[in-house]
């Protein structure tokens, strides 16, 4: 067998192998939006919507982050909102760190960096049903370069 046959099978294995891992898990929901113009303007919010069927289980949620090498800061403050289906809606301050103290990026990625952060751990929903859940950054800048995707991932806890 030729090294290259021999390293196109082993690539095809560990892609088939992640694609199967990253599936097995329940993923409830899984959505990213562009930031217009990879300018993320400290007014505009961006909305998710999802439905929760079994409020009885444990879940994972995680806000998605794409940065490029351009984003000024080594954190993030968002802000984030949860509507439920009924009652009073939520709100949370979290900071992310984005990069170490050298100025290393935490995400994976060689200029556009993909960060996956914890929002909750083994959460419950209050309720079964349609949620929302918003989130803007609370950076002192108006106008904030360097975000250029936003995502939310919704899986059932371990």
């Amino acid at each position: 067998m030729h090294k290259h046959s021999l390293k196109n099978i082993l690539a095809a294995i560990f892609i088939a192998s992640c694609f199967f891992f990253s599936c097995s898990k329940d993923v409830i929901y899984n959505e990213f939006q562009s930031v217009q113009h990879k300018v993320w303007d400290k007014r505009y919010e961006y909305f998710f919507n999802f439905e929760i069927n079994d409020n009885s289980l444990p879940y994972n949620i995680y806000l998605q982050l794409r940065n490029s090498n351009i984003y000024p800061y080594q954190n993030l403050w968002i802000l984030v909102k949860e509507l439920p289906p009924s009652g009073v809606f939520t709100k949370d301050t979290i900071e992310y760190m984005l990069a170490d103290d050298f100025g290393k990026w935490t995400g994976n990625g060689i200029t556009l960096f993909q960060n996956q952060l914890s929002l909750r751990k083994n959460y419950r929903f209050p309720d079964a049903g349609k949620y929302i859940i918003s989130i803007r950054h609370g950076m002192r800048d108006d106008k904030l370069k360097g975000i250029e995707d936003i995502g939310l991932l919704i899986e059932k806890a371990k």
